[in-house]
Order: structure tokens, then C-alpha cells, then sequence
């Protein structure tokens, strides 16, 4: 019996991840993004087929359409694809992908035959309600700022084409999973959990709320949702969300007590100051070339409290979130991840960030770790190429296994050494390398010509990824000086034995 067949449009991004790799045994599923599949982490699968695309491209939509219909089409569309950021700036591609983009896709589903049109748009969209108040379904999108306005858009045009589709509108809480890996939580974090000045810091009584969900509850949500899918109303209005809202005061006592052991009291800055602080903080960063996450325009949100009553949706579903996966009984899990896995944390949260500063030494260790296959192939051909045979003799004598092994080897500590920005532990194993190919018969011109050829195949591979641009001085800094000083250290222990065997020769015959 075939699998339902299902279209997910932003395949790649936090929530498309989640959801490509949880409905794959019981789906087909077409997955559209401007990414690959490999740069996007999601594993090969036989049900999953990936096509590259930006939804903001006519050009490219429609042959991607045409290849999906080519394979038997699919029933049901998914559209995750939009544009966010936090800057405040209304920025042209929020329009470009949010709203020419999802006519795009949907002009090409009516095309193609598709019938069911799940759209995710946010509760965040709706204004905050009046005291003693919730948003619910029936609360039209209506905020101020520039996403708010596109996901307004993008609701109407499902009622343009209910005539053609079956529409279904998802307003989603923010979502956020037990690496955090939801922006303004991940800025949070970063500051309260570090040594840094501003770190007990919350604007105003700390009381601007939100409600989070967690991404498994989500996908399960998705789920009841496909499910019954003939049974919704054309433009029914469904809340992915639990009730209420978890407030900045709660994350910052919750996350502080659970990172240190004790409890860390928040300091409030009065909301009239917050404005200030923030444009000239916002200022400060744009002189220097730093820019904090928060921006003047987030003070005039400063004590909003997001309430929510998704009761309606959990009657209607027969769903509702777990309460083992609120935020605050999951924070434990997040920090946990936190402490024991920071490379992970920061590369997870970096891909949601859009823009967000990253260490540079996490950048470029992100950049080797995604490119590791590549760098490995090609150091392996240039050491025993037509040019590696004259110029490293003895790498010839290696097997294949042989130099996948110790190429892994090297790698492995570079990566290390990059991402605790610490070259001792590098250099230490160059030191021990040298021994071992000294006993070997190796030639310091040869060791060390295969490290600064380790460093030409890492800086050729590295800079043909678009991730890489503004990034000259952060390889250099922890790439290429890397590899450098490992050599140097290689070099001091081949020099060191040449001067050994030169006071032996010189030694009479009889004390030798």
C-alpha cells in the first residue's frame, strides 16, 4: 500500500527538520528549501525526496511543482517557509518569501492538484489582549510589526483560495526545543548564564509573557491535524499552544537556580528607562560592531503579557501539550545540554539565529565540521597525486586506511583545538606525530609539508561555502595559525634530533 504523499515547504529550518524526520516512515514527503539536504542535517531517507528551491522564485517553484506531479503529486502542503528576523528593520524579503512567496506555492498546488493547505502562521501575530483577557482562535492577526502584517496577508490569501483548496490556518505559540534553539530564549540565556555584567538584568518587572511549546508537541500536533483534515471547516483557525504564558521573571529565576544551584534575584530596570538603555546600548554596539539582540524597538513590548486560551483547539483535535515538556520543567534538560555540549548548543541555536553574533571560533568549527568528508577526499588526493608522489615520497607508503585513519586523527584534533580556541593540545599531538614519523623515516619537509597542505585544502574548501564570506580572519586566526604552530612544534622535534645525532657523531668512538 503507497504512503500518503506530502509536500513541507522550508524543509530545512528548525520546525521543517522536526517534522521531515518524524513523518517519514509513514509519509512520502516532497521537502522544499533553499538549502541541501546535507547542509540541513536531515539524514537520506527513501521517503524523503529533497528539491532545492527559494518559494520567492517563481522560476524555480514551478519546475519543482512539475517534478512533484511527475512522481504522482501529493495531497497535502505543509508551508513552513518564511522569513523572520528580530532586527525590528522591515526588511524587503519578508514580503519577497512571506507573502509573493506563499502565492507562489500556492498558485503551483492548485496547479499541480493539491487539496489540503496546512499554513502556519503565530499567535505572536495578534495583538496582546487586555487584562484579564486571552488570545483565542477568533483574535484576527493583527500586530504592528512587519511579520505580523505579512502573516495578516498570508491568512487572507487562504481565503482567496478556499474556492480551489482546503485550507487550514496553524497559529503556533513559539516554539522551542531541549536546546533552546528559539532566539529571544537563546539571547536569554546567553546573558543570564554568563559573566557578564548585565547578567541578572530583566527590562521593566519582568513580567512580558509569552506561552512556549515544545517542538515534540508540535510535531504531535501536526499529526492530529493530518489526521483529520476532512473534518476541518475550509480557513478554520487552529491554536498550537498551551494556555497562559510563561513570563521573563519565571525563565530568569527558573534557569538561573537550575545553572548555579542558587537563586539569583532578578534586577528590574524601571520600563520608563528601558527605551533609553536599550537605543544607546543598540548605539554603543553599532560603533564598536557589536549590536545587542535587543533593539529599540522591543521596549514598547516590554510588560506585554501574550495569554492564551487554546481550549477550543484542544476539544477539537483532542490534543493538548504534555505537561512533562512546559518550558520550565524542561529548562533542567536545557541547561543540561548547555553545559555538557556547548559546541552543539551554540551550532543549533546559530542556524535559528539569522544573523545573531556567534563566537567566530564556533562559526569556523561549524564550517570544518560540515565540510570534514570533503577536506579529508581532497588531502588525501593531493598527498598522493602527481605532485604529492615526488613531493611526499613516503606518504606513498601508506595504505588507504592508513592515511583515512590518521588524516581523522588530525582532524579531529584540529577541530578540538578551534573549538576551546586552545592550540596546546594540537600542538602536543604534532610533537607526538613528529616522533612517530621520525622512527618512521619521514623528513621534516614532508611532515610539515602535509600540514600546510592540510591548511591549503581546508582554506580552498571552507571559503567555497557561501557560509564562510566575512570569515578571511577567523580561518586564518584558527585554521592556518593553528596548523602552523603545530608544524613549528613538529620541526623543534626533528631539529632536536638532528642535534642529538650531530653530538654523537662528534663523540670519540670509544664514549659512543
Amino acid at each position: 500500500m503507497s504512503l500518503p504523499r506530502l509536500i513541507i515547504t522550508g524543509a530545512s529550518g528548525f520546525v521543517g527538520r522536526h517534522l521531515v524526520q518524524a513523518l517519514r516512515d509513514d509519509f512520502t514527503i516532497f521537502g522544499i528549501a533553499r538549502r541541501s539536504q546535507a547542509r540541513s542535517g536531515i539524514p537520506a531517507h527513501p521517503n524523503v525526496m529533497w528539491l532545492q528551491a527559494d518559494v520567492g522564485e517563481r522560476p524555480q517553484i514551478g519546475p519543482v511543482f512539475r517534478q512533484i506531479a511527475e512522481r504522482g503529486g501529493a495531497d497535502t502542503i505543509i508551508h513552513l517557509a518564511a522569513h523572520y528576523d528580530f532586527t525590528g528593520v522591515e526588511d524587503p524579503e519578508y514580503w519577497r518569501t512571506n507573502v509573493i512567496g506563499l502565492r507562489h506555492v500556492l498558485e503551483s498546488a492548485v496547479a499541480t492538484g493539491v487539496r489540503h493547505f496546512l499554513f502556519t502562521s503565530s499567535i505572536l501575530a495578534c495583538r496582546a489582549p487586555r487584562p484579564g483577557r486571552a488570545i483565542t482562535e477568533e483574535n484576527p492577526p493583527h500586530g504592528k510589526h512587519i511579520d505580523a502584517a505579512t502573516k495578516r496577508e498570508g491568512e487572507a490569501m487562504m481565503f482567496e483560495f478556499s474556492d480551489r483548496l482546503h485550507p487550514v490556518i496553524i497559529r503556533a505559540a513559539p516554539l522551542f526545543s531541549d536546546w533552546c534553539e528559539y532566539p529571544p530564549l537563546f539571547m536569554f540565556l546567553e546573558t543570564w548564564l554568563a559573566n557578564v555584567w548585565n547578567r541578572r538584568i530583566v527590562w521593566g518587572h519582568g513580567r512580558s509573557a509569552v506561552p512556549y511549546l515544545h517542538i515534540s508537541d508540535f510535531v504531535l500536533f501536526v499529526l492530529e491535524v493530518l489526521a483529520r483534515l476532512d473534518d476541518l471547516k475550509p480557513c478554520e483557525v487552529l491554536m498550537a499552544s498551551p494556555d497562559g504564558a510563561v513570563s521573563h521573571r519565571e525563565l530568569h529565576e527558573a534557569s538561573t537556580l537550575t545553572f548555579y544551584g542558587t537563586r539569583h534575584p532578578p534586577l528590574f530596570v524601571p520600563r520608563a528607562l528601558c527605551g533609553p538603555a536599550i537605543w544607546t546600548r543598540d548605539l554603543f554596539g553599532r560603533l564598536t560592531g557589536h549590536r545587542p539582540f535587543e533593539r529599540a524597538w522591543m521596549a514598547e513590548y516590554i510588560d506585554t503579557v501574550m495569554t492564551t486560551d487554546a481550549s477550543r483547539t484542544r476539544r477539537r483535535m483532542d490534543w493538548a501539550p504534555r505537561p512533562r515538556l512546559e518550558i520550565l520543567r524542561r529548562m533542567p534538560f536545557i541547561i543540561e545540554n548547555l553545559k555538557t555540549d556547548p559546541v552543539r548548543w551554540a551550532e543549533l541555536n546559530r542556524a535559528a539565529m539569522k544573523g545573531v553574533r556567534v563566537p567566530a571560533n564556533l562559526k569556523v568549527h561549524w564550517l570544518l565540521e560540515q565540510h570534514q568528508e570533503a577536506v579529508m577526499r581532497e588531502f588525501t588526493e593531493l598527498l598522493t597525486g602527481p605532485d604529492g608522489q615526488q613531493r611526499f615520497a613516503r606518504y606513498q607508503e601508506l595504505t588507504n586506511d592508513q592515511h583515512e585513519w590518521h588524516h581523522r586523527l588530525i582532524y579531529r584534533n584540529l577541530l578540538n583545538a578551534v573549538r576551546t580556541r586552545d592550540k596546546g593540545v594540537f600542538m602536543g599531538y604534532c610533537r607526538d606525530l613528529a616522533e612517530q614519523r621520525l622512527k618512521e623515516g619521514f623528513s621534516a619537509n614532508e611532515l610539515c609539508g602535509a600540514l600546510e597542505a592540510l591548511n591549503l585544502v581546508c582554506w580552498r574548501v571552507l571559503r567555497r561555502d557561501p557560509e564562510s564570506r566575512g570569515m578571511r580572519e577567523a580561518i586564518l586566526d584558527y585554521v592556518t595559525s593553528t596548523l602552523r604552530s603545530g608544524c613549528d612544534q613538529a620541526q623543534e622535534v626533528f631539529e632536536l634530533a638532528q642535534a642529538r645525532e650531530h653530538r654523537t657523531a662528534r663523540l670519540p668512538v670509544e664514549i659512543r
